[in-house]
């Protein structure tokens, strides 16, 4: 559907399709995309978020059944609970996703991962001098050795083993490709550029994979399989998820909805929806059900998707403008993307208090209703009467009363449940702390 659809208007003359010219036409795009998704892993690193196991497991069998084909369900070493929630979920058996979990570059790290069973490893460590003098306080040498010893370490245990090179968008590329050379000889199976502050443009991003790619295939003299993570900083995750396809890059980083750590990061629906539509890449991933797996990211998250948020959101596929509710009706493609049955969406069209003339004469029309202009004139006008009758300043009030109550429930630890339960265990009154509010998560 997705390809003749397009075609036929093209084939009509109706519209051009840009994304189609040979000179638009990336020559390294994979003939197949493979969907990565963190949002078990990054995703629950969202502030305040939990996740009971019950809900792990159904986003997890969700995304199976949606055709994502890796899922990384959890970091076992962050506490016995952690670990044995991974352990459960790789049990749990998924037709078609590869259950991965995620380890630091120790050897506990990564035992903790293959007592959980997991088919895949990702194993993750920085590499620049920022992260080696402020965060592990390891010479490059230590953190090359323990790279090596863990991925060695990892496939003699015959797991797949993903190497994750965090901060590579802020790495020197000698040092890239020095520590992605060391891996691959060690044994990793792919290699994971990420973008872990969300710091590139497009075409920073896309010179970084080419150079990356062109280095190893230089010193390896093989090509490397190449994955991208991609963070949202600056509202560029997707498109620089893009990009890195456009270099080649076939196993590509997401969360549903964007969630993750800070602005979070490249959101699957989006991506997929891309892939599919713009470079009519298959990614294995049904679109019918993306709308689903949002909406049950959005009740286990508890956080709401944003109502202009791409693909998912409500107004996604919504219209008020008499001018473009007249056109939709002509057809829909007028003014829509992508006709929304394709993500099991419908359009919604509103009355607004500028227009609506059009609309409640196709709806009477598909009703059965006759009405004269007289008559269909008063409907609209009872219409906007009851619409700017509304009370404005009570509809902000209960706006602000909701956003009040979304801050409460992400509030986490106060400064004073803090300091209570550290009175508590260490049996010493504390002094006045000059520190912010310490914000606690259960996962």
């Amino acid at each position: 559907m997705r390809k003749t659809i397009f075609k036929k208007l093209e084939a009509q003359g109706l519209i051009a399709n840009y994304n189609r010219l040979r000179k638009n036409l990336p020559p390294r795009l994979p003939d197949r995309v493979y969907i990565w998704d963190e949002t078990l892993r990054e995703g629950v690193e969202t502030p305040t978020v939990f996740l009971t196991y019950v809900e792990k497991v159904k986003l997890a069998k969700l995304l199976d059944e949606a055709g994502v084909s890796i899922i990384t369900v959890g970091f076992p070493a962050l506490s016995d609970e952690e670990k044995s929630t991974v352990r459960r979920i790789a049990n749990e058996g998924f037709q078609q996703a590869s259950i991965a979990a995620s380890a630091r570059a120790t050897r506990s790290d990564v035992n903790a991962c293959l007592d959980c069973g997991v088919k895949e490893v990702v194993i993750f460590t920085p590499f620049n001098g920022l992260n080696l003098q402020y965060r592990l306080k390891m010479s490059k040498e230590q953190v090359l050795k323990n790279t090596v010893e863990c991925i060695e370490h990892a496939k003699r245990h015959g797991v797949t083993v993903n190497f994750a090179l965090e901060d590579a968008s802020r790495t020197p590329l000698p040092d890239i490709l020095q520590i992605f050379e060391a891996a691959v000889k060690a044994g990793a199976d792919r290699l994971v550029i990420a973008d872990t502050v969300g710091f590139l443009r497009p075409l920073s991003l896309r010179y970084l994979v080419s150079h990356v790619r062109d280095g190893l295939q230089q010193v390896l003299g093989k090509d490397v399989t190449l994955s991208i993570h991609c963070h949202n900083d600056f509202g560029l995750a997707t498109a620089n998820t893009l990009a890195a396809v456009e270099e080649g890059v076939a196993y590509v980083h997401t969360c549903l909805v964007g969630f993750g750590e800070r602005a979070g990061v490249a959101p699957l629906e989006e991506v997929v929806a891309a892939l599919e539509l713009l470079y009519d890449i298959d990614t294995g991933v049904d679109m019918k059900k993306l709308y689903r797996l949002a909406q049950q990211a959005e009740k286990s998250f508890a956080l709401p998707i944003q109502f202009h948020k791409p693909i998912v959101g409500e107004n996604a596929f919504s219209y008020e403008v008499d001018e473009h509710v007249e056109g939709m009706l002509a057809h829909p493609l007028l003014f829509e993307p992508f006709p929304p049955e394709m993500v099991e969406r419908e359009t919604q069209f509103y009355i607004g208090r500028t227009g609506g003339r059009r609309l409640v004469e196709k709806r009477l029309e598909m009703a059965g209703i006759k009405a004269t202009p007289w008559q269909i004139d008063d409907i609209v006008r009872r219409i906007r009467g009851l619409q700017e009758s509304l009370d404005k300043g009570g509809t902000q009030m209960t706006f602000y009363q909701i956003k009040k109550l979304m801050k409460e429930l992400r509030r986490g630890l106060t400064e004073e449940d803090f300091w209570h339960i550290v009175e508590q265990v260490t049996k010493q009154k504390p002094k006045i702390p000059q520190q912010p509010l310490l914000e606690a998560k259960e996962s």
